[in-house]
């Protein structure tokens, strides 16, 4: 008989330990007005939001974009979300709910589809990154699943079981990640999605970073 894994949580970034609903919706709505789009709002955008981001795009203009178009809106994006994200904080809780996982014995990485080379520094500046004992941003093209990066992040983690791993994120591709990778799924309705979204995924829905937390030793239990 080999030895009984511990739990594992795959955290998300983005909407998730890191709070940037302002940043995410004061860079969508700078780039808007440099597109000649109308504003959107936090909550409709919660309601509407999707990946691929391209499909988001199209629920809000009413087709999808043309490979230029959405080239220059990803561009025009992240030019703003940078200058917008140094007024943003870990979420209310985190730093307490990352060492209380560790210092139970308890293993916990970052997967995130915010570019790698942004992503490191990041965390690296809240001084939380020795909770992790791994860390992984993008390093493809931006706007797709997070689902083949999850079962490669998963697959480079030595000693964690999949079937005793829980991804806790804010977007209903979390969880489409965590069933590709053989992962459990919760989702947190502080984020990029609004409550009703997640619902309709069929996993565990919480409202604060603590309760997903207990909701992940349970289902990984």
């Amino acid at each position: 008989m080999g030895k009984h894994k511990a739990a594992h949580i795959v955290w998300d970034w983005n909407g998730t330990l890191f709070h940037d609903n302002e940043a995410i919706i004061g860079a969508t709505n700078a780039a808007f007005l440099e597109l000649g789009l109308e504003p959107i709002t936090l909550e409709r955008y919660r309601a509407l939001y999707c990946v691929p981001v391209p499909k988001f795009y199209e629920r809000l203009i009413g087709r999808l974009p043309t490979d230029a178009e959405w080239e220059l809106m990803d561009g025009i994006f992240h030019r703003y979300y940078a200058e917008h994200r140094a007024a943003c904080g870990l979420t209310s809780g985190a730093v307490e709910l990352l060492a209380g996982w560790a210092s139970a014995g308890r293993s916990q990485s970052i997967l995130s589809m915010y570019v790698h080379d942004e992503l490191i520094p990041l965390v690296r500046g809240f001084g939380i990154e020795s909770h992790f004992v791994r860390v992984d941003g993008r390093t493809g093209p931006s706007g797709g699943s997070k689902a083949t990066h999850m079962v490669r992040h998963l697959g480079a983690l030595a000693g964690v079981d999949p079937a005793r791993t829980v991804v806790i994120g804010d977007a209903a591709d979390d969880a489409v990640a965590a069933l590709a990778a053989g992962a459990r799924a919760v989702l947190y309705t502080g984020g990029s999605h609004s409550r009703a979204s997640l619902e309709q995924v069929g996993v565990p829905v919480v409202d604060t970073l603590e309760e997903a937390v207990e909701e992940a030793q349970r289902v990984a239990a």
